[in-house]
């Protein structure tokens, strides 16, 4: 073989395994990414869920607020048929117009 063919495809064979070598680096690190996320699946769906319930039990605490004042609202009493109330009788022992004892 003549020598500019022989560097020709030297040159051919060192960028075709520089492409695969550089693939197969990308490769092996995804690979490695993806085991450390499965693995930290579990953790983080346990601490997903004890998000929600907290989120859960905290608007199931201000709804159950809101219907009990929107209960007592209905049921309380109406202003404006309200009774007015009784006012103050005057007590026997005050004596009025008269000068306290001098």
């Amino acid at each position: 073989m003549e020598p500019p063919l022989i560097a020709v495809l030297l040159a051919v064979g060192l960028f075709i395994g520089w492409g695969v070598g550089v693939q197969y680096a990308r490769a092996k690190r995804g690979w490695t990414d993806y085991k450390a996320a499965k693995n930290a699946v579990p953790g983080a769906r346990k601490t997903a869920w004890l998000l929600v319930r907290a989120v859960t039990t905290k608007v199931g605490v201000i709804a159950l607020l809101l219907v009990g004042a929107v209960a007592y609202a209905a049921v309380g009493p109406d202003h404006e048929r309200a009774e007015p109330a009784p006012s103050p009788s005057p007590s026997s022992s005050a004596t009025h117009g008269a000068p306290k004892g001098r």
